[in-house]
């Protein structure tokens, strides 16, 4: 057996850089019992939670690969429901920051979330079409709904029916009776996407935005079919006579539910329009909780804030409008006006103020201060979080910003990245700044403008930094005090390239002007102090017929490779400038390059998607790896060895063994293009700096990394995602309805239905043992010893059939139901003896016979077909009755005990209360006695 060669696995150790990726939604929660100042946010495949007075983090929800798509806070501020791209939904508990409930049903990325106003249910919409709605206490999905066409773009619950609105990029709005499951109303009123919805005035009214600058209003009646004489009409607002809002063509639609004809009629008429000042579409349309402020904005930097009357304040309006009227018309000596007076649309939801924000918005949350302030927090595009507070009580309410998150990131993508000679310091360079982390605590410290960077070096001593630009100049930055010492112009295109010469006394760089220019630094006098500085001098020039992409020396410095737009590498003498090698063979230009570290190999990386291994000793191909699925934009070589690091544009870094051109790990994190990456000089990290705005750092951990074990592990990973892709096992007799399962099938389900069927072979197989053994006890005319299966022993010495309800109880509440699912029949009817077994016992009386329950609804003709079960079903027909009522009669039991407790508090209360103000007004008293007695004595 030939010798192994062993490798060092690379971990991922942090991801920094990111304020809030512009992906998703953020929203204000609840922390530490205070609201309004804590903002959750989505930052890739994790949620941070930001502390906006102090701009600092002070919470992360880790995620674990795919990317947070939605983010909604429950009503109690305890938990938050975070949505990810491959349809997942997490719900993190704010106290612990732990993962609590996940569910599955959506096969795409999940567009929007909503909890019901208690916070037991909550509804999600994807990317995939469908509405789903889970229960949250049960841990477990409810049903699917299905209908849209297109992605679900809002879903709303409303408080006091028992409906569900939603709207979608299909132009529709559907309304849905989630007793019956089914949708009884479709809006068709608009000719584009519908981007969001929100309800106001008590649920009387809706608002949606779509692809033009109008919010359409809608009036919404639930009007009973038996009605009680004495109840009044519903108010319905006349808005449609505004001069801004659109005539009404639409006739008013009146529909009578299919199921409940008996119950409501829901009437729904087109009021008017308000118009935005955005002239583009809706990306976002919300309201605080209190439906008071209504906010939208389009893809600009502006948000739209509406503040909404309410049923008082549109009575008192009326009243005036209406006295003023009959004041116009005395004036006239004219006689009563016989119309009513009626608001506009306009009057009743009003313009308060626009907020122009530093940057596009993509997302942002309002909440009502019980000061009487109005807090928003807008997440920009730029990777910037701003808050603004809105003053009501002023005469013309004006937004002030009052905090701005953006240390922690720079507001474009990092195109540079260089390591500190001491592995400490790490430089980050973008279009606006250059920025110093410290690398175990990933502290920013230190932030200085510059111009759009594409390359940077550390000089040697770590007290200075030089950046190449797009405009093809060099800027010299002093750490220490932060601040520029020195620009040169050095070309007259993109400086795309730096190299620092092995001897550390100059370095070289390559341009967009066809030139590869060698400096070298030198101490030069400073005009304002004694002491001299550094600064840089310009010693050769080489020029070539092409663009230079990259630059690098061999460590010997005897020879500097030099890549071309032409898709050639050419290798010259640094000494005379003289042409020594062409390596040829890239499709594509070359974007990247490294030398190893003793000078025998030199690896190109190219836009093809290739990476090809030279020697330099006489230029020959030694293989040529199809790296990344895009183009190559870094590589280089880890010090004192043959590995080396590539980025791709396929969000992907990738290790590599250049001896053995084997491809050794991958490095999966980045959700959108990697544009560069640096190693530290020992080799121990790798920083990477990718489109989604992230900075990710890479540790080498003592682990090896066995080659065969990473093959099978990745088999396995494409195994499991091939069985999530499958087509979802369906139930006999049902057909693709409006309605469906909440669940979808994944690996986990699978694995949950194994290990149940696993249960019951065990059970069978010591069933089957222990009738052996009491015929070999009988015919011995003797007690024999059991032997007792290790996997019962390791429980407890259960018996088996306690083993399998073990079993069941350990699958995941939400993975219930799929995992029965693609249960084979034929464990069927063991498992329904065993409820019978159990639900005689009392135990897990619900987890049961919802299980019992799914099992005859998938099965039933099977069940009810075979003779052997019928016993078995009348069992457990009258086993479960009996069974669900003794557990109704004990929830009815406590749930009166505790209202009994809660009015035995609230009296208590009362009392106490009273008896305060007795006293207080008693203590007054005695102080005003005191008082007058005092007045009369010095009298």
């Amino acid at each position: 057996m030939g010798l192994t060669r062993q490798y060092l696995r690379y971990e991922p150790a942090a991801l920094f850089g990111l304020v809030a990726s512009a992906r998703a939604g953020l929203a204000f929660v609840a922390l530490r019992g205070e609201r309004g100042r804590y903002v959750a946010v989505p930052a890739c495949e994790h949620v941070f939670v930001w502390d906006t007075r102090k701009g600092e983090k002070v919470l992360i929800l880790k995620g674990l690969k795919q990317q947070v798509s939605w983010l909604c806070p429950s009503p109690d501020g305890l938990h938050l429901a975070v949505g990810y791209e491959d349809g997942a939904i997490r719900v993190f508990s704010l106290l612990s920051g732990e993962s609590t409930i996940t569910f599955n049903g959506h096969r795409a990325a999940v567009t929007a979330l909503q909890y019901d106003h208690l916070g037991g249910r909550l509804v999600s919409g994807s990317k995939d079409t469908e509405v789903i709605v889970w229960d949250v206490i049960n841990e477990s999905g409810l049903y699917r709904l299905r209908g849209h066409k297109d992605v679900i773009t809002q879903v709303l619950f409303l408080k006091e029916k028992n409906l569900l609105v939603t709207c979608a990029k299909d132009t529709l709005v559907k309304w849905w009776d989630l007793d019956t499951q089914h949708c009884f109303k479709t809006l068709v009123g608009h000719r584009a996407e519908v981007w969001g919805m929100a309800l106001l005035s008590k649920e009387k009214r809706l608002i949606t935005g779509s692809g033009d600058s109008e919010l359409r209003v809608w009036d919404l009646t639930y009007i009973q079919e038996v009605k009680d004489p004495d109840e009044p009409e519903s108010k319905k607002s006349k808005g449609s006579s505004s001069p801004g809002a659109e005539e009404n063509t639409e006739e008013d639609e009146t529909l009578e539910l299919d199921e409940h004809p008996e119950e409501r009629i829901v009437k729904c008429s087109k009021v008017g329009s308000i118009v935005r000042e955005g002239r583009d579409r809706v990306v976002t349309l919300g309201t605080d909780q209190m439906g008071k402020f209504l906010a939208c904005h389009g893809t600009d930097a502006v948000l739209e804030v509406f503040s909404v009357l309410s049923e008082e304040e549109i009575q008192k309006k009326l009243e005036k409008k209406m006295k003023k009227a009959r004041k116009k018309a005395k004036q006239n000596s004219e006689e009563e006006p016989e119309r009513s007076v009626e608001l506009s649309l306009q009057e009743e939801i009003q313009r308060v103020t626009n907020v122009k924000a530093s940057s596009k918005i993509k997302s942002f949350d309002l909440i009502l201060s019980p000061k009487g302030e109005l807090k928003m927090v807008l997440l920009l595009q730029n990777n910037v979080i701003e808050l603004y507070n809105l003053d009501l009580s002023a005469q013309v309410p004006q937004a002030v910003r009052v905090s701005r998150i953006t240390i922690g990131g720079h507001r474009s993508d990092v195109r540079t990245l260089a390591f500190s000679s001491d592995n400490i310091a790490i430089l980050s360079a973008a279009a606006e700044s250059v920025k110093i982390w410290n690398r175990s605590t990933l502290q920013c410290i230190r932030t200085m403008e510059c111009e759009y960077a594409l390359c940077s070096l550390f000089v040697p001593g770590d007290r200075q930094v030089i950046i190449g630009t797009k405009t093809g100049k060099l800027q010299l930055y002093d750490l220490a005090s932060g601040s520029l010492i020195e620009t040169l112009d050095a070309h007259d295109g993109a400086v795309w390239s730096i190299a620092l010469s092995p001897d550390q006394h100059g370095f070289v760089t390559g341009g967009a002007d066809k030139c590869v220019k060698f400096w070298e630094f030198e101490l030069v006098k400073d005009e304002s102090s004694v002491q001299k500085r550094l600064s840089m001098k310009h010693l050769r020039i080489l020029q070539l017929d092409e663009d230079v992409l990259c630059v690098r020396y061999s460590p010997n410095q005897k020879l500097l490779a030099v890549s071309l737009l032409d898709c050639t590498v050419k290798v010259f003498y640094v000494d005379t400038l003289k042409f020594f090698l062409s390596l040829y063979g890239h499709k594509l230009p070359v974007l990247c390059m490294d030398i190893c570290y003793d000078g025998t190999l030199i690896a190109t990386g190219s836009a093809d998607r290739n990476v090809k291994i030279w020697g330099l000793d006489f230029g020959d191909c030694h293989r040529s790896l199809f790296a990344h699925d895009d183009s190559v934009m870094y590589l280089q070589f880890v010090p004192k060895s043959h590995l080396f690091f590539t980025a791709g544009k396929d969000s992907k870094i990738k290790q590599w063994d250049a001896d053995k051109f084997e491809h050794i790990q991958t490095l999966e994190g980045h959700h959108q293009e990697v544009w560069c990456l640096a190693l530290s000089p020992n080799g121990d990290y790798v920083v990477s700096a990718s489109h989604d705005k992230s900075l990710r750092l890479w540790e080498r951990t003592r682990e090896p990394l066995i080659l065969e074990e990473e093959r099978e592990m990745q088999r396995e990973a494409e195994y499991e995602e091939s069985v999530a892709k499958e087509e979802q096992p369906v139930v006999a007799g049902e057909t693709q309805g409006e309605t469906g399962l909440a669940g979808k099938k994944t690996i986990e389900t699978i694995k949950a239905a194994e290990r149940i069927m696993e249960a019951i072979e065990l059970y069978r197989e010591e069933m089957a043992k222990l009738k052996e053994h009491n015929a070999i006890c009988k015919a011995a005319g003797k007690e024999v010893p059991f032997p007792v299966n290790p996997i019962l022993r390791a429980y407890g010495n259960i018996t088996p059939s306690a083993y399998v309800l073990e079993v069941f109880k350990k699958v995941k509440s939400s993975e219930l139901e799929e995992s029965l699912l693609v249960l084979p029949f034929s464990y069927v009817p063991d498992l329904l003896r065993l409820f019978n077994e159990y639900i005689q016992l009392g135990s897990d009386v619900e987890l049961l016979c919802r299980a019992l329950l799914f099992l005859l609804k998938i099965h039933f003709g099977q069940i009810t077909s075979n003779q052997m079960l019928v016993a078995v079903i009348e069992n457990l027909k009258k086993t479960t009755i009996s069974r669900v009522s003794e557990a109704r009669d004990v929830l009815g039991f406590n749930m009166a005990g505790l209202q009994f407790l809660k009015r035995e508090i609230e009296a208590k209360d009362e009392v106490t209360f009273f008896a305060d103000a007795t006293e207080r007004f008693e203590e007054k008293k005695r102080k005003r006695k005191k008082k007058e007695k005092m007045v009369l004595a010095v009298l």
